[in-house]
């Protein structure tokens, strides 16, 4: 794949990562006076540049992401064009994703804890997200995963990709017959193309916290397909060797009824911080030197170098 030496005013660095439909770029920003600062830079990927869909769907995610300020989401900072590309400007990520964090070395129960409060905060902010007229837009991501978890070497959480987010309220269709997402981390209503609600995204979470706290996620099949088989199902899963109260909130998280699940992520969150006050006090100094740990010890790879910002599946 040849890299673009610019997209833009800006200077490209190096790619870092790419999915089905988009790819993003290391880039450098310059200013006047020598100023330069760090960027990411999502475009499509070459084979659908001028697809007037999925350009619209990029738009789209840039005009949601500059709606979204908080300190646990990946800030969308400017939409442009260059000789017919459309870029969308974020925030460059020193650190790494979940995923990649988890697969070099497990986060202590501490530290897994803190980063599902974190993640937890992002969401309870997004599913009070209101239009100019104060109405709720019922917005909902629908990729709550590891891979869509970036954390910093200085241990700040953010929770990225809304490509594929859905503001119910104004979507023209409510319904998740397109199934975007990773099929591990989608809710029951999800897979069988029910209507969505900010409790879907609840769900996820519940995998990623099984996944971070257990080692395995619960619905995993030989197959993909019996893997939504028995995400389908939701059978309460065993959880053996979790605390009951870690293991009331992840259970109420995979509950297949969504009426059953917490009533909002700021519940969830509530419960969370409870939990943590039980154990012992960890911060985002302790978090961001787990990240170092991983990224510049002896275990390190070009991909998780490369996976600070990643790209969610299409």
């Amino acid at each position: 794949m040849a890299i673009p030496r610019r997209i833009g005013p800006y200077r490209i660095v190096a790619p870092l990562g790419h999915g089905g439909m988009a790819e993003v770029f290391k880039a450098i920003a310059v200013g006047a006076s020598g100023f330069e600062k760090l960027v990411a830079l999502k475009v499509l990927r070459a084979e659908h540049r001028g697809d007037a869909e999925l350009e619209r769907m990029l738009i789209e995610e840039a005009k949601l992401g500059a709606k979204l300020a908080h300190r646990n989401l990946l800030q969308v900072h400017d939409l442009g064009v260059d000789d017919g590309v459309y870029y969308v400007r974020m925030d460059y990520v020193h650190g790494a994703d979940l995923d990649t964090l988890r697969g070099r070395e497990a986060p202590s129960r501490d530290l897994a804890l803190l980063v599902a409060e974190e993640v937890a905060q992002a969401l309870a902010y997004v599913h009070s997200l209101t239009d100019d007229d104060g109405r709720p837009l019922g917005l909902v991501h629908r990729d709550v995963s590891p891979s869509n978890v970036l954390v910093s070497r200085d241990g700040e959480v953010k929770l990225a990709d809304f490509g594929i987010a859905k503001a119910t309220r104004l979507a023209s269709n409510t319904a998740a017959a397109i199934r975007r997402g990773k099929y591990a981390y989608m809710s029951p209503e999800q897979i069988s193309g029910a209507p969505l609600s900010s409790r879907s995204d609840q769900f996820g979470f519940g995998v990623m916290l099984h996944e971070l706290l257990l080692g395995t996620r619960p619905f995993d099949g030989p197959t993909p397909l019996e893997t939504m088989d028995r995400i389908r199902e939701a059978t309460p899963p065993e959880l053996t060797g979790l605390e009951a109260d870690l293991s009331a909130i992840v259970s109420t998280c995979l509950e297949k009824n969504p009426d059953e699940r917490f009533e909002t992520a700021e519940a969830l969150q509530r419960a969370l911080a409870a939990a943590r006050r039980l154990r012992d006090a960890v911060g985002s100094a302790d978090l961001g030197r787990w990240v170092r740990a991983n990224l510049d010890g002896p275990q390190v790879t070009p991909r998780a170098r490369t996976a600070t910002l990643p790209i969610g599946e299409d």
